[in-house]
């Protein structure tokens, strides 16, 4: 811990001016930095006001706010993973979900991609979506990962096929799609331990995509296999 740092923090909490005045400075550091040791990073990220430039939803969350853990939105930290079952009945038992367009925008995606996938499975797909909208080489949010390639006219030539595929995008099991809701919004609030690996693609296994041969295979759920670009070295 920086001494701006220290300093910044140090001016959040209430010093009565009497005590002020007769303390020595060092001691009353001493007093913040024994404070501070006992504070979550994700605490102390929030009371600095640490932005990530990552797009807030409608509903005032930040739905994509990575400072590279995931302590987004529940409150929920590094330190305390959610303990997710990937079973039908947990997800039943979860409330309902609430948010804006990022939510929204991942629970579509799960319907149209993987309502017919396992829990883990749809988990894992949700998972490949955010890995996209952290990563420098994809769109820096959840819809914009969605609709990235779309509004061209040229039907799959899209990142996510149901998106270009010239059919109306109708929702038609609610039950579903509220389960599916539920676990776009774990996914989103974050803290629960990554599936794929930092997978950032996805096929179904009974299709074979040409990218698929030169992509390192990171999982396989469900009935999808998941990849990730493989990484380059010096001598290649």
């Amino acid at each position: 811990m920086t001494f701006v740092v220290a300093l910044a923090l140090a001016t959040l909490f209430s010093v009565p001016t009497a005590h002020a005045e007769g303390a020595d400075l060092r001691t009353l550091f001493q007093q913040e930095e024994t404070h501070l040791a006992a504070m979550s990073d994700t605490r102390k990220r929030a009371l600095l006001g640490v932005q990530t430039g990552k797009p807030v939803d409608k509903a005032g969350k930040q739905g994509l706010s990575w400072a590279g853990n995931w302590p987004w939105q529940t409150g929920k930290t590094e330190e305390q993973p959610i303990e997710v079952a990937f079973t039908s009945a947990w997800v039943d038992s979860q409330p309902a979900a609430s948010g804006g367009a990022e939510l929204n925008c991942l629970a579509e995606a799960l319907y149209f991609e993987a309502r017919g996938e396992t829990v883990k499975g749809q988990f894992a797909v949700a998972e490949v979506i955010i890995n996209r909208a952290k990563s420098s080489g994809f769109p820096n949010s959840v819809c914009g990962v969605i609709n990235q390639g779309t509004g061209n006219g040229r039907k799959h030539q899209c990142q996510f096929s149901y998106r270009c595929d010239g059919r109306a995008e109708v929702i038609g099991n609610k039950a579903i799609y509220d389960r599916l809701k539920k676990i776009a919004r774990v996914a989103l609030d974050g803290g629960i331990v990554p599936l794929t690996d930092g997978a950032t693609f996805y096929h179904n296994t009974h299709v074979r995509p040409r990218w698929s041969r030169t992509f390192k295979k990171t999982a396989a759920i469900g009935v999808h296999y998941f990849y990730r670009p493989q990484q380059r070295t010096a001598s290649n």
